[in-house]
């Protein structure tokens, strides 16, 4: 797949591949949320369409950002995994958090408030090692097998 990017700004280049309004949501879904199987994805609260859930995480994957592969003793599930450029938007993903809780509680009040948006609220870093070493200790149990 050929990329077209806008420009040469490394803004606008990285918002050509994650600034779409699911590709964020899908990795802070598998980050955050478990969320592996294109069942995960489909029971979500935020409420995906099939032909995009299907459209985005193929260009997720031709991107780089994850890989599909399978657990061995289920052969027809493919199953969705961060790569390391995808861990590496980890940042990107708390600090859209941090921002949220700032400044968009007064036009969405049931943005979520429990313990991980404490943790966020005051140790944004913490935060981030947390569900970072959650998503990899996750990996490091599971064997998966390469998609064919």
């Amino acid at each position: 797949m050929e990329t077209k990017f806008r420009c040469n700004c490394p803004f606008t280049s990285a918002l050509d591949i994650i600034g779409d309004k699911w590709m964020l949501v899908i990795v802070k879904q598998m980050l955050i949320e478990n969320k592996q199987t294109f069942k995960d994805f489909t029971e979500s609260d935020e409420g995906i369409a099939t032909n995009i859930l299907t459209a985005k995480l193929k260009q997720l994957e031709e991107f780089g950002i994850i890989i599909k592969t399978r657990l061995p003793n289920n052969k027809k599930s493919n199953i969705y995994l961060l790569t390391e450029k995808g861990l590496a938007m980890i940042p990107i993903i708390i600090e859209l958090g941090i921002w949220s809780d700032n400044h968009l509680r007064d036009l969405n009040p049931t943005i979520v408030n429990g313990k991980g948006m404490e943790l966020l609220r005051t140790n944004k870093a913490e935060f981030g090692r947390v569900i970072e070493q959650q998503y990899r200790e996750k990996l490091a149990t599971t064997t998966y097998i390469t998609h064919s």
